[in-house]
């Protein structure tokens, strides 16, 4: 899911955003990124910007500051199906139109439909028979399509965040690319049906975007914890609290005895459900700063 902001952000089961300004440009975004893959336990896994079956990308274009996180459906190994390849493609190809001007800052939803429109087109076959649940905010516009989100705080407290957006229990919405002979027979969202708003930030607003391995295995006030160790807006601060974020939600979703977010969610939903969730994690950490070219 995508996430873009103007200010804006990217999410796939992510969200796409960024920050952008029509005038002259004020504030920019300092992002930095962390992440681990569900079946990596001794560190950090990154292969260009992947964490597992997650993606991510940040871009900057003299109109915006764009990035965002997909998360790849990890069920469609089931099928024989690589779901990183879709997830790092649709991020590559979002990054792409940003870098060549081919978006509206206003309509972070476009750099999302544009993107998954040309995997349709070209058909490529490691993509076929993928999801992704994408989310999108922009300068700031937001669009959500899934469960990888976004939170916006300010002054030690949360004044912004995405929707889920979920069919039932753990069914969060979610584009694809169906295998042949499976089209009807599987989810398959469009991303018009990705959850739009605006809202304004402020210098030093930290923004938090991510694939539902954070949020699944991390509450509001255990993140709001470790954003307080953030004292600097330097790019070294920020990768260390987007690091230590990671690093925390990773062990909680391998702790059995740990009531997470996700075990209380299955637990209102009459199931028996206690521990973390093993999953790719994806964090990007932003914060709102002056502008420099």
């Amino acid at each position: 899911m995508l996430s873009v902001l103007s200010y804006g952000r990217l999410v796939a089961r992510a969200v796409i955003g960024g920050l952008s300004q029509t005038d002259s440009r004020d504030y920019s975004l300092v992002t930095a990124s962390c992440g681990f893959g569900k079946d990596f336990r001794r560190g950090i896994l990154k292969k260009g910007m992947c964490y597992g079956d997650d993606a991510c990308f940040i871009a900057r274009h003299r109109s915006a500051d764009v990035l965002g996180v997909a998360d790849g459906v990890g069920g469609w190994r089931d099928y024989g199906v690589d779901p990183s390849q879709f997830s790092s493609t649709l991020m590559k190809t979002c990054e792409r139109l940003v870098k060549e001007g081919r978006f509206v800052p206003s309509s972070p939803v476009g750099v999302l439909t544009t993107s998954y429109y040309e995997l349709l087109q070209n058909k490529v076959p490691l993509l076929e028979g993928m999801f992704l649940n994408p989310a999108a905010v922009t300068g700031c516009t937001q669009a959500n399509l899934g469960d990888s989100g976004f939170l916006v705080v300010r002054g030690g407290e949360v004044v912004h965040r995405s929707d889920e957006q979920q069919h039932y229990f753990n069914t969060p919405f979610q584009l694809s690319i169906a295998p042949p002979g499976a089209e009807g027979a599987v989810l398959s969202d469009s991303p018009d049906a990705a959850d739009s708003s605006s809202f304004d930030v402020q210098l030093g607003d930290i923004i938090l975007t991510a694939t539902d391995g954070l949020f699944d295995n991390m509450p509001d006030y255990m993140i709001l914890q470790e954003l307080k160790k953030l004292k600097n807006t330097n790019y070294e601060s920020i990768q260390q609290t987007a690091q230590s974020i990671a690093e925390q939600a990773h062990i909680l979703a391998y702790d059995p005895n740990y009531m997470s977010p996700f075990a209380q969610f299955a637990c209102d939903n009459g199931l028996n459900v206690r521990g973390g969730k093993p999953d790719d994690i994806t964090v990007l950490l932003s914060i709102v700063a002056e502008y420099t070219d």
